[in-house]
């Protein structure tokens, strides 16, 4: 199966969806290829959002906390950092983990950093500790950072999603190539949804905007 994963490290679904597929694939046995495609929901210069604050985003974020509270994931909804960093330097780093075959466990504490220890994620000392932390040489990943190695990549990936995917919101997931809608943010939503295949559906969920939570 091939999997592609749209999603931004500052969106709290992305990381339930990222969970939930996590947990569906391993308990299924289902072989999947995943993609993941980066998304910046505030791309540079434009200001950056300040969800502490932000009253409507907390109320949206609490369908989140039964499925975060089965998937074991604790996670701040909205975390105290404000505003909300920016995260192309964090998908620059990816970039750099992938290519060190660090990514995955580079992505996962990206993700947990702001959504459960609240740390600034636009900060490059930050990554660089959260790089080493996945096993990478820190000092090559703060000088790779520094010198932009990676950002033309990130930007190519970007405008890809945005220009070409264009999605209505993050996380979107694409089974196969068909899009799939997820309402629960389950593992067993998950599952029923990966054992169906590619099956379309129509019903519209939460996903995180430009402008904030939206329906579809």
């Amino acid at each position: 199966m091939q999997i592609t994963f749209i999603s931004d490290y500052v969106c709290p679904y992305c990381l339930v969806a990222k969970e939930a597929l996590k947990q569906a694939l391993a308990e299924t046995g289902i072989s999947a290829e995943i993609t993941w495609q980066p998304y910046e929901l505030t791309p540079e210069p434009r200001e950056r959002v300040d969800t502490w604050h932000d009253q409507a985003r907390r109320a949206r974020y609490r369908i989140l906390e039964e499925p975060c509270a089965r998937l074991g994931l604790e996670m701040k909804l909205p975390p105290r950092v404000i505003p909300r960093p920016y995260t192309r330097l964090a998908f620059e780093g990816w970039f750099y983990a992938c290519r060190k075959g660090r990514g995955e466990a580079y992505n996962d504490l990206v993700y947990r950093a702001y959504f459960t220890e609240e740390q600034d994620i636009g900060s490059p000392e930050v990554l660089t500790e959260l790089a080493r932390r996945a096993g990478l040489d820190g000092a090559d990943f703060a000088a790779a950072l520094a010198r932009g190695d990676d950002t033309q990549r990130e930007r190519e990936a970007v405008a890809y999603a945005r220009e070409v995917l264009r999605p209505r919101g993050v996380p979107t997931i694409y089974l196969n190539g068909e899009e799939i809608t997820l309402r629960e943010y389950t593992k067993e939503e998950m599952i029923r949804l990966l054992q169906e295949g590619a099956r379309r559906d129509a019903a519209p969920g939460f996903t995180c905007g430009e402008d904030g939570c939206t329906l579809g």
